[in-house]
């Protein structure tokens, strides 16, 4: 396989829709919730230079793209998702570091961040220095958080005020000496635990 990592330019329109069909069917095999998104947006996002696209000669095998939120202030990665043919195959982690360095390149104040219930995920931002923080640490621009209204589990977000949710809020600031090693090594066991904990207070009926 020729798999290339590139930002996304007008001949990449035509991959919008499979994008979000990919997001939404990958989101329903995991059983997790999910900010929708309409092939509209994710044009919008190419058009603007603010995503990465990843093509083995000319298929589509993954896809990530870049929301701005707070006049630049901050900066948060979405939809990252690798096609079924290409997984297990180390491309995601590969997507998002392009993705990291594109963000430190095109926004070099802001800080990046993002809330998955993804452990795959978690380990991979653990690895480019991001840190595990409160939601309070994150932006309180009432878009993003309207963002998250198509996700099964938006009701608990609005329950606790778009502080708490089964997310994990993930936190990179470049101002910290981005080079330096995490301090906290990812520790996928506690992290589950975690999920779970949310899970059972969150989700008992």
């Amino acid at each position: 396989m020729n798999i290339s990592i590139i930002i996304t330019q007008e001949e990449h329109y035509k991959y919008s829709q499979e994008i979000c069909e990919t997001i939404e069917l990958s989101a329903l095999l995991r059983g997790t919730g999910i900010a929708k998104r309409t092939p509209e947006y994710i044009q919008k996002k190419m058009e603007s230079k603010d995503a990465v696209i990843a093509l083995d000669n000319g298929k589509f095998a993954g896809f990530c793209y870049i929301e701005s939120w707070e006049h630049g202030k901050y900066v948060a990665h979405s939809g990252l998702i690798v096609h079924p043919d290409y997984r297990n195959l180390g491309l995601a982690k590969q997507i998002k570091s392009k993705v990291f360095e594109y963000s430190l390149e095109k926004y070099p104040d802001a800080k990046i961040f993002g809330i998955t219930t993804g452990l795959a995920v978690m380990k991979i931002n653990s690895d480019l220095g991001y840190k595990p923080v409160p939601f309070s640490e994150l932006t309180t621009d009432p878009t993003f958080w309207a963002g998250c209204k198509t996700c099964t589990n938006f009701e608990i977000l609005q329950s606790k005020d778009n502080k708490m949710c089964l997310c994990t809020g993930m936190l990179f600031d470049p101002k910290e000496k981005p080079k330096d090693p995490p301090k906290h090594p990812f520790n996928i066991r506690v992290l589950n635990r975690l999920k779970l904990i949310k899970q059972a207070l969150f989700l008992k009926k």
